[in-house]
């Protein structure tokens, strides 16, 4: 278990559940260090004055904000530390609400509230009744130095926390779309295609499912590298998309979509029968008496015990 990022309690009424913050996710991503081509070295960035070109020192830095180009106003580190929300140990909720009724673009990063010390019982309790419930607890806390709006729900027995923006950090979505094309109605039949196509590919959401497959060959090129294989990329132009109407993509779609479930449902009588004729040619396996497989397993032990 990653260690806590926050320790306090959850207090909604005059209840309160110590609980400690720890992290829900962790980055794969692959971070590459800048180096210099001819010997190798790290590149490391300075903090460089536009006026003079020369380094400045830490103690020289001033916080500033540009209201005009090239025009800052100063702000004094005491003066931000005086506006800053003061330190607490409790996650205020505030209101208890349906999960449908938050948009997810409003979350932005999850963690899991673990139970303190002699917690468990009013945990588990928040736990159930919010479970049985459908709800959410919606509160506010203070994380490094700034008050967080958060989402609490239940997940498969813990408190999952995620922070959430403010409405006024939430774009309205058809800010840049052209009016025209937001008025323009589909057809019924271009409706019907599209449910079809919907319901064709309507599953299960499985995240073991999903892959990053550019991490993942990202990975390999590197390993392979690291091996000493010489590495030739490929240079083969990428095919431009054809551009296909509406109509005529929605038909290609549910023609690709129920080729590939025919043959999927085809090819499964066909690989029942390979297994078993696969199995028919397999010898059988003898029985080993308990007596020689215990003399074989014998040195292996010896072995262990020389070394």
């Amino acid at each position: 278990m990653p260690s806590a990022i926050w320790t306090g309690s959850i207090s909604f009424g005059l209840v309160t559940v110590p609980v400690r913050l720890v992290s829900a996710t962790r980055s794969l991503d692959v971070r590459f260090n800048q180096l210099d081509a001819d010997t190798g070295a790290r590149i490391r960035y300075r903090r460089v004055s536009d006026a003079t070109g020369e380094e400045v020192p830490s103690e020289k830095i001033v916080k500033g904000y540009e209201i005009e180009p090239g025009q800052y106003v100063i702000v004094e580190p005491d003066e931000i530390a005086a506006l800053q929300p003061k330190k607490s140990r409790a996650i205020e909720i505030e209101d208890f609400v349906d999960l449908s009724e938050i948009d997810p673009v409003y979350f932005e990063q999850p963690y899991y509230l673990i139970p303190d010390k002699d917690a468990a019982k009013p945990y588990r309790l928040l736990v159930d009744v919010m479970r049985e419930l459908g709800k959410v607890a919606v509160g506010r806390f203070v994380l490094r130095s700034k008050e967080a709006l958060v989402a609490i729900r239940p997940v498969d027995g813990v408190l999952l926390l995620e922070t959430m923006r403010y409405a006024d950090e939430v774009l309205a979505a058809d800010r840049d779309a052209p009016i025209a094309e937001l008025e323009t109605e589909p057809s019924e039949r271009e409706l019907e295609m599209a449910r079809q196509l919907v319901n064709a590919l309507a599953g299960q959401f499985d995240p073991d499912k999903y892959h990053d497959e550019y991490r993942e060959e990202l990975m390999a090129l590197i390993e392979r590298k690291a091996a000493g294989e010489e590495i030739v990329a490929s240079t083969a132009p990428e095919e431009p998309a054809k551009v296909l109407d509406l109509m005529a993509a929605l038909e290609a779609s549910l023609a690709r979509t129920g080729a590939k479930r025919g043959a999927a449902a085809d090819d499964a009588p066909a690989k029942a029968t390979r297994a078993r004729k696969a199995a028919k040619r397999a010898p059988a396996k003898k029985a080993v008496p308990r007596k020689a497989a215990s003399e074989k397993k014998a040195p292996a032990k010896r072995a262990r015990k020389s070394a």
